[in-house]
């Protein structure tokens, strides 16, 4: 099994090739379970298999079913858009079979990791001894952040390792941080929002409530920047004030928002993101690295150590002398395990230069500005606010839940697009998140013109059966669709 099989490796590069020349990707499909199940069956057995039958298999069965998050029209969720670069040194680090443990294994990997992390310290303003590592996304690092906040908590108040801490957080947290307090056994203060915004004020008077009620102390504050629903960003500034005052760690998950302090004119947003203790933002997401790439930051990287480093006889051997320039990313996350998950985003940074990616995060913002504009202009779409970052919400006059999934549905199956519905203040909207630099104005008038259809097709009848009425000396007039806008 492995001993190296020349044509195996030509049929798989072959069809690495393949992919990586498509442009865009097909977008793909949902898969039927019935069919999977089928074409799934008996391929794994005692005896070996054709190698071509089973790349067959994946390639006719399987990865058709699969929506290509790269396709330019992934437009659900929060995408994700690998450049060509990071996703070959991807197929680098899987071939090489790299351990991204420790110093001792992967000293080389490790260093041009923290090259990266480097870069997303000095943008965010942090200071030089920050330093983290690279985690499998937001969650991963959110969790193993808040672990070090809350012992880091009870430490600074001379508390017992068992005794109960809280940690403030918004109303609109990501769901992630919730599942984290879960895990943890600490309990949320949540913090009502102004306009889904965490600030400064609510926060103080949420703080203040919290020490008269007699209940488990605050260690922490949770801040976002750029929510996954509608990429709002909390006032960072305000909420660093009071941790800052009531020497409070600040956990600032930017997670989908941190790609903005590539562009200034974004950066000026994240105003407060230089005074986190903790910061992750995901690569994988709006700076188009692969799967999974989280980067974990923390302002004093001592206190993560002193509660992420395992302890075993047979780790003795990667504790070596930190001072020396010696960086094991176990030490800083809850995870041993690890590929070196952040080379990919090296490569590509370190090919393409930082003003190409800034070029092409601000890209992103500038499209979901000028979407916002467009929306404007037809009959039966209301923006149901102006984007902070990428991600647009649009109503369709008289719509129903029901009526934007089969919408979805039928714009997957159509090859147009992906999008899924979300809700916004107990309302089913539809939610277009840009991310990919290949988005194009002419596939968003597609997927506009797609909301109104129904519409469309009605005033094209009215257009009809006023030509005939005209025959008989009546006249009127119909409605269309605006073309293209441009907007700054």
């Amino acid at each position: 099994m492995h001993s190296y099989d020349e044509d195996l490796t030509q049929q798989v590069m072959d069809h690495l090739l393949h992919r990586l020349r498509l442009d865009p990707p097909p977008l793909g499909r949902l898969g039927d379970h019935q069919e999977l199940t089928l074409a799934l069956k008996d391929t794994i057995g005692a005896a070996p298999r054709d190698p071509a039958d089973v790349l067959r298999t994946y390639t006719e069965d399987l990865e058709p079913t699969v929506v290509s998050c790269d396709h330019p029209a992934f437009l659900a969720f929060i995408p994700g858009a690998p450049t060509k670069a990071a996703a070959l040194f991807d197929m680098v680090v899987s071939a090489s079979s790299l351990h991204g443990v420790s110093w001792l294994e992967a000293s080389g990997a490790v260093a041009a990791e923290n090259s990266v992390l480097r870069l997303f310290a000095d943008l965010a303003g942090l200071p030089a001894e920050a330093g983290g590592c690279f985690v499998s996304g937001g969650s991963a690092g959110n969790l193993s952040a808040l672990v070090v906040a809350r012992d880091t908590g009870r430490a600074r108040l001379g508390l017992d390792e068992r005794a109960p801490v809280r940690i403030a957080v918004s109303d609109q947290v990501h769901s992630s941080v919730g599942n984290t307090l879960r895990i943890l056994g600490v309990e949320a203060l949540v913090v009502p929002t102004t306009d889904h915004r965490l600030t400064g004020e609510a926060l103080a008077t949420a703080l203040d409530a919290a020490q008269r009620d007699g209940g488990a102390p605050v260690v922490a504050v949770v801040a976002t920047a750029g929510t996954t629903n509608a990429g709002i960003i909390d006032d960072l500034a305000g909420v660093a004030g009071q941790t800052r005052a009531r020497d409070l760690w600040l956990h600032i998950d930017a997670a989908y928002g941190g790609a903005a302090l590539f562009v200034p004119e974004l950066r000026e947003r994240l105003h407060g993101i230089e005074h986190a203790d903790s910061l992750v933002v995901d690569p994988h997401k709006w700076m188009f690295a692969p799967f999974d790439c989280g980067a974990l930051l923390y302002r004093d990287p001592r206190t993560a150590r002193a509660v992420h480093t395992q302890d075993a006889s047979y780790l003795d051997a990667i504790h070596g002398d930190d001072d020396g320039g010696e960086w094991n990313p176990s030490d800083y996350a809850y995870h041993l395990t690890r590929r070196p998950r952040g080379l990919p985003m090296w490569f590509s940074l370190a090919v393409h230069g930082t003003d190409a990616y800034r070029d092409a995060v601000a890209h992103g913002a500038a499209i979901a500005r000028r979407t916002a504009r467009l929306v404007e202009q037809y009959d039966g779409l209301e923006l149901l606010r102006e984007p902070e970052l990428t991600v647009v919400l649009i109503r369709r006059t008289g719509w129903q839940p029901e009526d934007y999934y089969a919408w979805s549905k039928e714009l997957l199956a159509s090859g147009v697009a992906f999008i899924t519905p979300s809700v916004w203040e107990g309302e089913t909207v539809a939610r277009l998140a840009f991310l990919h630099p290949g988005i194009t104005e002419e596939t968003v008038h597609a997927i506009l013109d797609s909301l109104v259809k129904d519409d469309k097709d009605d005033k094209d009848d009215k257009t009809v059966n006023t030509d005939r009425a005209d025959t008989d000396g009546e006249s009127g007039s119909a409605g269309r669709i605006p073309a293209a806008v441009s907007a700054p």
